[in-house]
């Protein structure tokens, strides 16, 4: 036939009863998961399959699915993204809207896990926008981002970690569009936004691990209410026990509350 055997190869045909794992695989994987091949192993398992971890893992990458999880080093920059220097050190921060703070972080729910961004004002500790979403895309980044400088104007200094988010070209070309003066952490330097760190621990002690929210709508309102009484109610012992609302807004109308205090 003119057609010689190296251009052609035998294509296996898969058995029935990897069909089957995959049915059973695939049943557990949409009620968990957040379950990774090793955990869908046992649960195949106990009920009674006799199946490997290699099989279950196979087939899970033949099906395209893997477990979701909170990916590690989130404050990872992207390569060839450029980084700014950290602006902060030994700046005192005295006035609203001269420096803002963001931070990523990611929230478990029972389906799987989100991730959370916040603008912080870091004079008020007040919380000025915030996103949630199931991915580390940049575009949620960018939403907060604009709704905080449309309800309260542009910063002068913007700082962040070095993540790829943040370092994007969409991201700081909308800072610089803004005039805005871009500060980043040093790299392995946790404590140079710390007070998004302080936020994220209040968040998750006082609301998140109690609430235990299972679903995302769920977990939406409660992190909206949480931010609302953050800003408008919870004392803050470094405020002087004012709410950032009061200082936020007691500065902007003349009145340095915590002077006056």
């Amino acid at each position: 036939m003119g057609v010689t055997r190296s251009s052609y190869y035998y294509k296996p045909v898969e058995k029935p009863e990897d069909e089957a794992y995959k049915r059973l695989i695939f049943e557990i994987y949409v009620n968990s998961p957040f379950l990774g091949y090793r955990k869908i192993t046992i649960a195949l398992q106990r009920q009674g399959y006799r199946i490997n971890r290699k099989r279950v893992l196979r087939l899970m990458r033949e099906m395209g699915i893997q477990a979701i999880y909170p990916k590690p080093n989130l404050s990872k920059p992207a390569p060839g993204h450029k980084i700014y220097p950290y602006l902060l050190r030994g700046l005192v921060v005295d006035h609203p809207n001269q420096v803002w703070a963001t931070d990523i972080t990611y929230i478990k729910l029972s389906v799987g896990f989100m991730y959370l961004v916040a603008i912080l004002d870091l004079y008020s500790r007040k919380v000025l926008s915030w996103r949630l979403s199931n991915t580390l895309d940049v575009s949620f980044c960018i939403e907060a981002l604009n709704e905080a400088v449309a309800r309260y104007g542009a910063p002068e200094i913007f700082n962040s970690d070095q993540g790829s988010q943040f370092t994007s070209n969409d991201f700081t070309g909308l800072l610089e569009k803004l005039n805005v003066s871009i500060s980043m952490d040093g790299k392995g330097r946790a404590k140079d936004n710390i007070y998004v760190e302080r936020l994220w621990r209040s968040l998750k002690y006082e609301d998140i691990y109690i609430k235990g929210y299972t679903t995302v709508p769920d977990c939406m309102e409660g992190i909206k209410r949480y931010f609302d009484f953050y800003n408008a109610e919870r004392f803050h012992q470094s405020l002087d026990y004012w709410t950032p609302d009061e200082i936020y807004f007691g500065f902007k109308d003349g009145q340095d509350l915590r002077l006056a205090s």
